[in-house]
Formats: C-alpha cells, structure tokens, sequence
C-alpha cells in the first residue's frame, strides 16, 4: 500500500472540492479515536481552515485524554487549526429527562445512544454554518460500507467522506504514515456513545480485521472453520439489517401520467 501516495490524493481531492464550491474550511469532530485523527490530519494538510471539535458526552477519561493529546498534537504543527471544545453532557441529560417523562416507553437505550451522535452532528453543523465551511466524515469503509456502523444522521450526518475508500487496516497504515499519536493508534476502537466504556468490537462481535475478511470473502461457506463462519454470519447480518444506511433514501417516484 502506497500509504504517503494516498495521503497526497486525499488531501488534494478535499482541496480540490472546496475550491470547486467554494468553501472557507472544515469542521471535524475529534474522538480521541483513529478515524477521527487520520481525518482531521488529512484536513489540516489542505492548509484551509480547520476547527477540531470535542463535543464530549459523559466521556470515559482517556477518550478525552486522548482527544486532547491529538488537538495538541495538530495545532502545533498546522497553524490552520482551530480547536472548540463543547461539554454536551448537560443538553444530552435535559433532553433524556424530557423524554423519559413518557411513561410508555420502556427501552429507550439504544434511541439515547444514537441521540448522543445526533446532537454532535448538529453541534458540527453550527459551527460548520458559522464560517461557511463543511463537515469532513470520518467513516471507513468497513463501517459505512459494510456493515453500516454508524448512526443515520448522526456521525453519518457529513458533507463529504475522505476515507470511506479505506478499511480500517488501512486507515491504520495512512496513521503510521502521518505520525498520529503511538496512544491513538493503540487505543482499542470505540464510538464513545456508552456509558462503560465498550469497545467496537464488544458491540459488533467481531474485529475489523475479521470484518475486513469477510467483506472481501467470496469463498464457500462450507470451507469454513466454526470462527469464520461466525464472523461471516455477524457481517451478512449487520449488512442486512443496516442496508438502508448505506443506500440512497427511496424517493416515490409519479408517473408522467399522474402530473
């Protein structure tokens, strides 16, 4: 893999879209996590204006340690770069005692979750409309391709994708290129959206190198060992269930007769 090749293409693509369309600069959400530093890096290299946002929700002390320690990081060697930081923690709680005054909901766990992505992606959009700049996307391949691992509207709410093209493997590969942090790239993968802490791979079952396989794998099912048709079994079935994630919004088309 021509790691320092497509760090070139990525920086000179997003360039390319903003002089296109006119846009001032960036806005990137900052986990502490590796998709969100190869992102927000890869921005930072356009030399455009970019705001590194932390919008922490009851975040676990090393998410937030380690989101710092990027932004530091970043702003010391791209003058460019702007860092906000907004402790979203007391929206989130008013927003959960509203809702959790309708006494007919009885599960509402995996709703809060996915609430908490949401009011990030309207936070980025604020300061994102503020400066006329746009949202850069930090999703994978693996994530927003294969098995939708995100939360519609929420972290998939961006205006353009510099690193949908790559698996995580190689999002790792353009981090060692770019000199993101050795803690960054060590942390165990995680969204950050619970509570204790949970790793992507407590959520989804499977590693994203597991996934990865599978994602390519076009072998018989037959052939496989007990792990490996696990594996396949958690792809096939997140790709299922999460496939209106990652397909166009269904439009009702009128036919000419009708108009």
């Amino acid at each position: 893999m021509n790691s320092k090749g497509i760090v070139k293409h990525i920086v000179e693509w997003i360039k390319e879209y903003a002089e296109k369309n006119k846009i001032k600069g960036f806005v990137v959400g900052v986990s502490g996590g590796i998709d969100s530093a190869v992102t927000s890096t890869l921005g930072a290299k356009t030399n455009l204006p970019l705001i590194a946002l932390e919008m922490p929700i009851h975040q676990a002390t090393n998410q937030v340690n380690l989101s710092k320690e990027h932004i530091t990081w970043l702003k010391e060697r791209y003058p460019n770069v702007k860092s906000e930081c907004i402790d979203l923690s007391e929206l989130y709680e008013s927003f959960k005692k509203l809702v959790s005054e309708k006494k007919e909901i009885k599960n509402n766990t995996i709703s809060l979750v996915n609430t908490r992505a949401r009011i990030r992606m309207t936070s980025l959009y604020y300061f994102a409309q503020l400066n006329n700049y746009i949202v850069l996307g930090t999703g994978n391949k693996v994530e927003d391709f294969g098995i939708g691992f995100f939360t519609k509207y929420g972290d998939g709410g961006v205006d353009i994708s510099p690193i949908a093209d790559l698996l995580k493997s190689e999002v790792y590969s353009l981090a060692k290129e770019l000199e993101i942090s050795k803690n960054i790239q060590k942390a165990k993968p995680t969204d950050g959206l619970w509570n204790d802490n949970r790793t992507d791979e407590d959520q989804i079952g499977a590693t994203y190198d597991e996934l990865e396989w599978a994602m390519l794998y076009n072998g018989n099912y037959k052939d496989l060992n007990q792990r490996q048709k696990t594996v396949i079994d958690i792809y096939q079935k997140l790709n299922k269930i999460n496939k209106h994630k990652m397909i166009p919004i269904p439009i009702c088309e009128i036919p000419k007769k009708l108009k």
